[in-house]
């Protein structure tokens, strides 16, 4: 996580990653990676005209933006967003691709309260079958805490507590997302 990176001289404050190009002045690709600060500047009159896409380098980044081609406007309110947030978590990309790509939004149109409200539960570990389980369990206990209690204290060997099930039933929204070494369950109440 980072905050704003007070060294970087262009517009964009957060490290995005790096971004493959295709130049079709030239008809070719762009020979090295570019950083957001150069997708943001590049002059398609002067350069050529270009599409970029993310290297893969930030796994966040190529989350969100889980199409071939990106623009400077949709990195810059990228961008914007994280600065709003306040960071540049893992927590906060999941958040903002959660918006994007699972309800629809528009990034250019999305705010931190818009962000803030949507009820979303995050999880992070290295084993997704560790974190349903884990997930199952914090769920079923927030959601229907009297019946959590009268399962825990349960001595009955047949009640048993099937966390997929639980966790595959309609009234959620599961996405599990594999960011590099780590795992993240995003599950939203239906």
């Amino acid at each position: 996580m980072n905050g704003p990176n007070d060294t970087n001289s262009g517009e964009i404050t957060f490290e995005l990653g790096t971004f493959e190009g295709f130049n079709f002045r030239t008809q070719s690709a762009i020979p090295r990676l570019l950083t957001a600060d150069e997708v943001v500047s590049w002059d398609h009159d002067r350069e050529g005209e270009a599409e970029f896409w993310p290297s893969g380098d930030k796994p966040e980044v190529s989350l969100i933006f889980n199409r071939e081609e990106i623009t400077a406007s949709e990195l810059r309110d990228l961008d914007r967003l994280l600065t709003e947030l306040g960071d540049d978590s893992a927590e906060n990309y999941l958040r903002i691709h959660f918006m994007v790509n699972i309800t629809g939004g528009k990034l250019s149109e999305l705010s931190r309260e818009a962000i803030e409200d949507q009820f979303l539960h995050i999880f992070f570990g290295d084993s997704f079958l560790d974190l349903r389980r884990e997930a199952a369990y914090e769920l079923f206990e927030a959601y229907y805490p009297e019946e959590y209690r009268v399962w825990e204290k349960s001595t009955c060997d047949g009640l048993i507590f099937d966390t997929d099930r639980f966790i595959d039933s309609p009234c959620f929204s599961v996405e599990e997302v594999n960011l590099g070494e780590q795992k993240a369950l995003l599950i939203s109440p239906q």
